[in-house]
């Protein structure tokens, strides 16, 4: 079921926007050579105890994940995208580690996800990265009362296969409210004009994600992490948006 938000509840999710888009300002800072991605996770568990919040993911089982996840992030990296489970990694010069977080503050939900390479950058790694970021800024840039949800899928898929990737259909965005995961999907290509209408008062996760040189995924033994099948690097980039009469609002906007 697709639910349509106040002007006053919109304003009332803006504290869990900003505390997540404060935990990965924090973790960007902190993923480097040498730093273990349990560490990470103990880091978002820290802040999140101090902030009086809520994990979305700890409890977390869906059908498609083997067990509850346990921990509080998703760290995926290298040929991991998504799902990553934090495990004992120490992070290796040149990994392109994707972090996604989301929690909730006062029954609010808000979901982003970042990623960078720590150490040594190679220029296609920097390029999968900045590719679904301007991705991420296209499908923002269409999240506007009246249009539909395929033209947000339509824009991401436009800069992806612009640059040379195909695009996976299986994950997506989704609504975000109350709950981590809602109606609509929010496909990562698609036809314009087609889906769902954008009304004020909808609030959505657009989270574009690549594999450098596929678009089929498996799942890891960890029975979470999802791996690309042929062992190329991922990148995922998401912002939780507030669809208003005046345009979007990223309530998970960094600062630069």
């Amino acid at each position: 079921m697709i639910e349509l938000r106040t002007p006053a509840e919109i304003e009332a999710m803006r504290p869990a926007g900003a505390f997540v888009a404060s935990v990965l300002e924090r973790l960007k800072g902190e993923i480097a050579v040498g730093v273990n991605l349990l560490e990470l996770d103990a880091l978002a568990h820290d802040m999140i105890r101090e902030a009086g919040a809520e994990s979305c993911y700890i409890d977390y089982h869906p059908s498609f994940g083997a067990m509850p996840f346990g921990k509080v992030l998703c760290t995926s990296v290298n040929d991991a995208v998504l799902h990553g489970l934090p495990f004992d990694y120490v992070i290796q010069d040149g990994d392109l580690v994707s972090v996604d977080f989301a929690a909730s503050v006062d029954g609010w939900v808000a979901d982003s996800a970042l990623s960078v390479v720590a150490g040594t950058a190679k220029d296609a790694d920097l390029r999968l990265i900045a590719t679904t970021e301007r991705a991420l800024e296209a499908g923002i840039a269409e999240a506007v009362a009246g249009n539909k949800t395929g033209d947000i899928s339509a824009a991401i898929g436009a800069v992806c296969q612009a640059a040379g990737y195909s695009v996976n259909l299986d994950f997506g965005g989704h609504g975000v409210g109350r709950t981590m995961h809602g109606d609509p999907h929010v496909a990562n290509n698609g036809r314009a004009g087609r889906g769902v209408k954008l009304r004020p008062g909808l609030v959505i996760a657009i989270e574009p994600w690549l594999l450098a040189t596929t678009d089929e995924l498996y799942t890891d033994e960890d029975g979470w992490t999802l791996r690309s099948a042929d062992g190329s690097r991922g990148a995922h980039s998401e912002h939780t948006v507030a669809i208003t009469e005046d345009g979007p609002i990223i309530l998970t906007q960094r600062a630069p």
